[in-house]
């Protein structure tokens, strides 16, 4: 039975990590492999950081009799499946995607099954387990496709044959509908918030852009002449990643309201190059853009209290009252779907509807006039 071994490594950009290497006999040749655990300072001692290749040592021994995988706990399962699929070398997931998923682990999946085997873990008992949970039904429903995720991943591995979680009924449909504001509403906010946050709400309000595309723009993404917005990258607590699918990187576009107002942005901010960002942070001096809920909560959330607005407003709001504003306008549900950037079943279609297409612009332009009546 091999342990493989731990040692600390300095990578190029001169981070100090923890890097743990092994010796791969599943095919016909030995083949040497590495992985890397994370930073030192993440793991103050060896012993902390082989803690997390647990999983990957009954992998590396899954021939041996002595390790049986019906031993297996899901908290092996967790950090088998941590080094593979949520280490910062895998560009499978992004980011924002990593960060969820190691939050639904660590707060709520791991504390309750952790030490259970997984031949021990019943569909029954987990689907009993979520409906007590104090969360969101889509919540629960996360956590239920996690764990799926998670037995999958062993039976790819071979280290367990049996998937239970595929028997678990969780519903994700909202108790709640989610709030939207009315044209009135978004109108009010326009005319009382400071320059700034009115370019930010507009853009956003006849956009959909979600928080992580909003705050990921940048300069050079805006094509003023063509009349279209590249959304490239995602920021997500400030760190850089791809968009959520292959549908999210689709061209928006760009009304010409809207391009009045960031054309008019671009010449006062002192961020204006073509890398700069759009949306750029003056306590970083331009080098990381602003944290968009620092910026809902400290100069969009007190002027929506002031007009009495009491609805609960985040930068999804807006997507989702942009949604709604055009469906009232009668959009073709197609060019809805291409708007907002969806993914969808019919791959083909979506394949060769890739530009800004007339009816795309002229849904979009609707909603801009709609906002911007009765303003000079």
């Amino acid at each position: 039975m091999q342990k493989g071994s731990l040692i600390q490594s300095t990578r190029r950009n001169g981070q100090r990590v923890w890097e743990f290497r092994w010796r791969d006999r599943s095919s016909h040749r030995v083949v040497y492999r590495r992985i890397v655990l994370g930073k030192t300072e993440e793991f103050t001692s060896a012993a902390e950081a082989r803690a997390v290749v647990a999983g990957l040592t009954l992998e590396m021994n899954k021939n041996d009799r002595r390790l049986q995988p019906h031993l297996l706990t899901l908290a092996q399962l967790a950090d088998h499946y941590r080094c593979r699929e949520l280490s910062t070398d895998n560009l499978w997931k992004t980011y924002s995607t990593k960060a969820a998923y190691e939050i639904y682990l660590k707060r709520w999946i791991v504390p309750k099954w952790g030490e259970y085997q997984l031949s021990m873990i019943k569909p029954i008992e987990v689907e009993s387990w979520l409906r007590q949970l104090p969360l969101a039904r889509t919540s629960c429903a996360k956590i239920r496709n996690i764990m799926s995720v998670l037995f999958n991943h062993a039976r790819r591995y071979d280290l367990y044959r049996y998937n239970p979680i595929q028997l678990v009924r969780q519903s994700a449909k909202r108790r709640k509908v989610p709030h939207i504001l009315l044209v009135d509403e978004i109108r009010k906010l326009l005319d009382a918030v400071d320059p700034l946050s009115c370019v930010l709400i507009f853009l956003d309000a006849t956009t959909g852009l979600r928080q992580s595309e909003l705050f990921g723009l940048r300069w050079g993404d805006i094509d003023f002449t063509g009349g279209e917005i590249i959304v490239a990258r995602s920021v997500v607590h400030g760190n850089i990643s791809n968009c959520k699918t292959e549908s999210s990187m689709k061209p928006v576009p760009l009304s010409p309201a809207l391009a009045k107002m960031l054309e008019k942005w671009k010449a006062e901010t002192k961020y204006p190059g073509p890398e700069d960002w759009v949306f750029a942070s003056n306590s970083a001096k331009g080098t990381r853009p602003m944290w968009g809920q620092t910026f809902m909560r400290k100069r969009i959330h007190p002027v929506a209290k002031q007009l009495g607005i009491t609805k609960q407003i985040d930068w999804h709001t807006f997507r989702h009252s942009y949604s709604t504003l055009l469906r009232s306008l009668g959009t073709d549900i197609k060019v809805q779907q291409d708007l907002l950037r969806h993914s969808s079943a019919r791959t083909t279609l979506d394949t060769y509807t890739q530009a800004v297409t007339p009816a795309k612009r002229a849904a979009q332009d609707a909603v801009a006039r709609l906002l911007m009546a009765n303003r000079s």
